[in-house]
């Protein structure tokens, strides 16, 4: 089944938003990636693995498929704002690759108001998200707010910005 018109939109949007995470990062060395620029701590290299684990992972492989692993690795998952000392940027990196095409996969395979099939009441309470399009809107607002958590850090870093029109 081909996606629809809507769904081809949205991910449209998510698309873009994903190529902004990654090119703003784009030339910072593994030193700044890992670097905490504002008092929170969090690193560049922490909100990318995020966006993989808590975002793409989460939303679509957990909630919107019920994907039985993916919620059962959840108990153990941790802080995902916490890279491993021992994790390369690149393994960061490729995970959110990995993971956005996963829920690529995901996405195109389903009807914008397909139901999700599992939601998780002891975090958020009762459901506030219904349908994969609820899911696909809530993913680009996160990653887009997110994008922008990164074009200042970047521009804290090195002061490049990233689409400025003068």
């Amino acid at each position: 089944m081909a996606p629809g018109a809507e769904i081809r939109a949205l991910l449209s949007s998510l698309e873009g938003q994903r190529r902004h995470v990654l090119g703003i990062l784009e030339g910072l060395d593994a030193e700044a990636l890992r670097m905490p620029v504002l008092p929170s701590g969090w690193t560049c290299l922490g909100l990318v693995q995020h966006l993989a684990l808590d975002v793409e992972r989460f939303w679509f492989r957990a909630v919107f498929t019920g994907d039985a692993a993916v919620i059962a690795a959840l108990d153990g998952a941790g802080d995902a704002w916490q890279v491993a000392p021992g994790s390369t940027a690149a393994e960061v990196l490729d995970r959110y690759r990995a993971e956005t095409g996963l829920a690529d996969a995901v996405i195109t395979a389903a009807a914008a108001d397909a139901p999700l099939a599992w939601w998780p009441r002891a975090q958020f309470g009762e459901p506030h998200l219904h349908t994969l399009r609820d899911v696909l809107l809530h993913v680009i607002t996160e990653t887009a707010c997110h994008a922008g958590h990164l074009d200042a850090a970047r521009e804290l870093l090195d002061g490049r910005r990233w689409l400025v029109l003068t």
